[in-house]
């Protein structure tokens, strides 16, 4: 299991990092990123505090951990702007608070979000067709999701991702323990969503793809240091 959209008590999460990533590591997790629910108020606040962990927290219990955020219930028109603060603040991943059925998320939130440099449409709910083409042009991921709720747009997202191309991922949003889900649970989630064998095992590389990625960005960042 990778995941990338996951909260600890820096916002409404019940843990720490460090045990949040601890039990992650102990269920089978791999690579996991740290994404507490933020708008201007708190996102430096979150990224400073969560980025002090993850070096420390991947290095001793042997589970890959990414500072991010989660931009919630944010006005459309600022989506795009703190996406871009929150790069320079040091968020490795960003995901977006989608257009859920089950929250009143502002009408737009969606497509601002695939305008705006983020890694992940969290639970888009029923997102239009041209925001998926334009999710699936930037490389977007959109997310199926395990969490209840949440997860009652999985099969139209996974259709219009089909349909459109759009990249997708599948993630927890765990707030507690007992959210961790099994890599079984997680391939029975995207059978549900209608995905065939081969998309969930491709959903599944995408969360690899981009893990490897910021990996190999923080490596080139470090030997620029030594360097320097």
């Amino acid at each position: 299991m990778i995941d990338l959209h996951m909260h600890s008590l820096f916002s409404d999460g019940a843990l720490i990092p460090s045990e949040l990533a601890r039990r992650a590591s102990v269920a089978g997790y791999r690579a996991m990123a740290i994404t507490d629910h933020a708008d201007h108020s708190n996102f430096d606040f979150i990224l400073g505090r969560v980025s002090l962990v993850c070096g420390k927290i991947s290095e001793a219990y042997g589970i890959f951990v990414l500072p991010g955020i989660e931009i919630t219930h944010v006005p459309p028109r600022w989506i795009r702007p703190l996406a871009k603060e929150a790069r320079k603040a040091g968020a490795k991943i960003i995901v977006v608070h989608g257009e859920t059925p089950v929250e009143p998320v502002a009408e737009g939130t969606n497509l601002a979000a695939v305008q705006s440099d983020i890694d992940i449409l969290a639970h888009p709910g029923l997102i239009d067709e041209d925001s998926v083409k334009l999710a699936a042009r930037a490389g977007i991921c959109l997310e199926i999701s395990t969490r209840k709720g949440h997860s009652l747009g999985n099969g139209h997202v996974a259709a219009l991702a089909r349909r459109h191309g759009a990249p997708l991922v599948l993630n927890t949003d765990a707030h507690a323990p007992g959210d961790l889900v099994s890599g079984e649970f997680a391939r029975r989630v995207a059978r549900c969503a209608g995905l065939t064998e081969a998309e969930a095992t491709r959903m599944f590389r995408n969360s690899e793809e981009i893990v490897r990625r910021k990996a190999a960005a923080d490596a080139a960042v470090k030997r620029t240091r030594a360097r320097g």
